[in-house]
């Protein structure tokens, strides 16, 4: 029997989720998708996403991919989405429900990863959400410095979770810069794969760098021979967003 693998494309405010995977006790965003997938379809459906972000967390694109016995055709998956946005939560949102090919896997098919992270340098009742309010002075010009330096690495054990059973800590960043946007504050960064936690333990570091309490010498003796105690702090969730993930080009059967 031929089966058929499907690509849910969604977006998701993660404040009132544990991230995204499913775990016991707790709201997440694949339990309340998955549930509402299977009511629609009629049939228990398991959904498979591009990762799992943490809690508090949120994507701006996000993959799942489900797979089942018989073939949905367009004007059927637009009607899935549309049934899916009326049932779902304000907080996510389906944009795109497509077929892929059947080797196409939404988590180890991706080839990069992008997230952002949002730091208010004002206090903002209507973002406080969404951002990482943090009203301190900071160096920025030495922040941008440093986070360009990442570039140059591949081994970040000190950004990783404690504890992480890891087969590798190696990671190709392909970017890493800070923007400031009037008030706001955000750190980009791109790579083919991240480690738990590190992206937070990466902006966490660059606040120390700001504060004048790491150059950047001590940043690079930090990465090359540190450990995760080493590091910043991890800085708290909400400003945090997977902008996007990447595939190959062709993946769409």
């Amino acid at each position: 029997m031929e089966n058929y693998r499907y690509f849910i494309h969604l977006s998701y405010n993660g404040a009132g989720f544990h991230g995204w995977q499913l775990q016991p006790n707790a709201h997440t965003v694949q339990q309340e998708l998955q549930n509402a997938v299977s009511i629609l379809m009629g049939n228990p459906v398991l959904l498979t996403g591009a990762g799992r972000t943490d809690t508090g967390v949120h994507a701006r694109n996000f993959y799942a991919h489900f797979e089942i016995d018989y073939r949905l055709d367009k004007d059927e998956l637009f009607q899935l989405a549309f049934k899916l946005n009326r049932f779902l939560p304000v907080s996510i949102l389906v944009i795109d429900i497509f077929r892929v090919k059947p080797d196409i896997h939404a988590r180890f098919s991706a080839i990069s990863r992008t997230y952002r992270y949002y730091i208010s340098q004002r206090k903002d009742p209507f973002s406080s959400d969404l951002s990482w309010i943090y009203t301190s002075r900071l160096d920025i010009e030495m922040m941008q410095s440093a986070a360009g330096i990442l570039k140059e690495y591949k081994d970040f054990t000190c950004f990783s979770k404690s504890g992480t059973q890891n087969s590798t800590n190696d990671c190709k960043i392909f970017e890493s810069c800070i923007e400031q946007k009037n008030y706001l504050l955000i750190y980009h960064v791109k790579a083919n794969r991240f480690l738990r936690n590190m992206v937070r333990a990466i902006v966490g570091t660059m606040i120390e760098v700001g504060k004048g309490n790491l150059d950047i010498d001590s940043l690079r003796n930090l990465i090359e021979n540190g450990t995760r105690s080493d590091a910043g702090m991890s800085v708290p969730a909400n400003g945090l967003f997977l902008e996007e993930v990447e595939y190959p080009e062709d993946i769409r059967y």
